[in-house]
């Protein structure tokens, strides 16, 4: 999950670390969006503009949204369409957000809380979804599992082995970075004694102590980039970050599958974990809860964000932990999700490495044949993965693995150079399409809201729309599906920097399959020809 989760963001962090069919004729005389006569967009994002970013429309808006608003406003008004189950697999969901009313899953063959599994799916209580994970929260990075297994003088070992180190280092770095400024912070606070000061406060100290001195010299550089109220939270999530790689993800004593009771590399015993969907703590399903939102969370209801999809129910399905997740688990969880019902799977969770990759192969063609649409988060370490290995994906070799298996990058709201989000990774081989992946505002746990980002956000993005075409032309397979949502999309003629570096840049049209990012007006165009 390292690579996929969402980026912190933290100003601290970057200055130290390196149903019923539409109508079949009333689109009939509607042309798709087009990129060819936008203009760049002047000035800065509005706050209101923000918001809701990833709805907006390109050529309304010069924001490289989705076209969601335009989507209901002039296709989809007076219009009914039929649920849609759409499968999250993640941290685990809170179920109960009050912006998530009426579009969480049941499993109506189940009686609640009657300890008996009345579908007879091996699942007991499976109520509104599985929880893979049981009571398990963190846990190893795989390079860290295969190095626990000894030097089989494999390549595998060998490369496990070097990204190993790489992390390593990179964390006892960051760690000392992050003591540097946590000592700069308290002695700034006992200083000015106060814990709560600004950047003014910090710039007012008078000292002739060179120790004092130096960290003020530091707060002031990281105050002028990360505003005052939000330091002391950005600092927690740094310190998190830090400690979660050293004493969990790189850690080789840990081993948190020990909780769960079950052994990974047996793909015989499927019927572990438990139904409470959110995990032991509602705190770690936060990952899990934003995705569901961006999806699902109800629209024009004035709470939070507007989700994507308005006929979709959410099947929460837990099965990434805070570190790297087992293949066995996420074999098991497609499977699921296609077995109950679920007509799109979205997955914002990867790694670097996976040992039992045939399972998940094998589960994604299950899916496939049970015309179920995959949406996968791209990753987020600014890499070609024409290059750089990422699973799971549908490719070994040149051979794809099922056609209904779609990857996505991220973008940012800036329409220009700079759209591409720096962190996402791309690929013109890998990567299918690219949705708006920054700063997306959706549910946490706990009725509340937050901005996130990362492909993790992107990746529902699609999976909202894929819902919408799923919804309102229930004939289209997933196969169809995924080509309107590659076909459909707003070709973007335009040099971008990929990677976050400055100098490495490349036409957009180049970075994935299509070339393409989704727009949920042409993809209901195109879905209502192809229906015909």
């Amino acid at each position: 999950m390292n690579s996929i989760k969402l980026i912190i963001s933290l100003g601290v962090a970057s200055l130290f670390l390196a149903g019923c069919s539409a109508s079949k004729s009333s689109f009939a005389n509607l042309k798709p969006l087009t990129s060819e006569t936008v203009p760049l967009k002047n000035g800065k994002i509005s706050d209101a503009e923000l918001l809701r970013w990833s709805h907006l429309d390109l050529i309304k808006d010069t924001i490289p949204g989705m076209s969601v608003d335009r989507a209901y406003e002039e296709l989809l008004k007076n219009k009914k369409g039929q649920k849609v189950i759409v499968a999250v697999i993640d941290s685990g969901t809170d179920i109960e957000h009050e912006d998530l009313k009426g579009r969480v899953w049941t499993n109506a063959k189940e009686i609640p809380g009657n300890g008996i599994d009345d579908d007879n799916n091996g699942y007991v209580d499976d109520i509104h979804g599985w929880n893979f994970l049981g009571d398990v929260v963190n846990e190893n990075l795989e390079m860290t599992r295969i190095l626990k297994k000894g030097d089989d003088g494999s390549d595998t070992f060998k490369k496990a082995e070097k990204k190993f180190e790489e992390k390593k280092q990179e964390a006892m770095a960051n760690k000392q970075q992050l003591d540097f400024i946590l000592a700069a912070d308290k002695a700034i606070s006992e200083h000015l004694k106060k814990e709560d000061y600004t950047l003014e406060d910090v710039k007012s100290i008078l000292t002739s102590n060179p120790t004092l001195g130096n960290y003020k010299m530091v707060m002031v550089q990281v105050l002028t980039r990360t505003p005052a109220e939000e330091f002391k939270k950005g600092i927690e999530e740094f310190k998190d970050y830090v400690y979660d790689q050293l004493n969990y993800h790189l850690n080789l004593e840990y081993d948190g599958r020990k909780l769960l009771g079950d052994n990974a590399e047996d793909f015989s015993s499927k019927f572990y974990g438990n139904n409470q969907v959110w995990g032991p703590d509602k705190k770690h399903a936060l990952h899990g809860t934003h995705v569901a939102g961006i999806i699902a969370q109800v629209r024009g209801n004035n709470l939070g964000g507007d989700g994507v999809a308005t006929n979709v129910e959410i099947m929460a399905i837990r099965a990434v932990p805070n570190g790297d997740e087992y293949d066995k688990d996420i074999a098991l969880a497609i499977r699921y999700a296609a077995d109950n019902g679920a007509k799109i799977i979205n997955g914002s969770f990867g790694k670097g490495f996976s040992p039992q990759k045939e399972w998940v192969y094998e589960a994604i063609q299950y899916a496939a044949s049970k015309d179920v649409l995959f949406v996968h988060a791209a990753g987020n370490d600014g890499e070609d993965l024409n290059v750089v290995e990422s699973y799971p994906n549908d490719r070994v070799g040149e051979k794809e693995i099922a056609n209904s298996f779609i990857k996505v990058g991220a973008l940012d709201h800036d329409y220009g150079t700079k759209m591409v989000a720096d962190f996402s990774n791309y690929g013109k081989k890998d990567v299918d399409v690219f949705a708006p992946g920054v700063k997306i505002y959706a549910t946490i746990p706990d009725n509340e809201f937050k901005y996130e980002q990362g492909t993790s956000m992107a990746s529902p993005n699609v999976a909202g729309v894929a819902a919408l075409i799923r919804s309102y032309y229930p004939n289209l397979t997933a196969a169809q599906v995924k080509q309107i949502l590659k076909d459909s999309g707003v070709a973007i003629d335009r040099t971008v920097i990929v990677g976050g570096e400055a100098s490495n840049k490349a036409l957009f049209t180049e970075l994935s399959v299509s070339g393409k990012i989704v727009n949920a007006y042409n993809a209901l165009l195109m879905a209502d020809k192809m229906s015909k």
